[in-house]
């Protein structure tokens, strides 16, 4: 979900706090049933909850969810920074057992 530009933009925005649809779609250039499309991208993969109060669609963001992208990535991280550092070392020192 979070491969998407428009979808990391939408998770930006919600960070500072809750937000109509309405005034998340205004900041991009697309219809709104195209910005739908990425809210409820975002709403299945359990990032963002939203919640319809008459005409009114107030989207937030799942913060502990969030957190979880958050673990994961930073395992990521470490693992490529572990095999950058191995392939640091095999080049620097080919001839040595890495």
């Amino acid at each position: 979900a979070l491969a998407d530009p428009t979808r990391r933009a939408v998770v930006r925005r919600l960070g500072r706090g809750p937000c109509s649809v309405s005034e998340l779609a205004s900041s991009f250039a697309m219809t709104l049933p195209s910005f739908m499309k990425h809210v409820r991208t975002l709403e299945t993969c359990g990032l963002v909850r939203s919640v319809k109060h008459g005409r009114v669609r107030t989207c937030t963001l799942d913060r502990e969810r969030l957190g979880l992208v958050d673990d994961w990535l930073a395992e990521e991280r470490r693992r490529w920074d572990e095999r950058t550092d191995r392939l640091e070392a095999l080049v620097s020192n080919p001839m040595e057992d890495v």
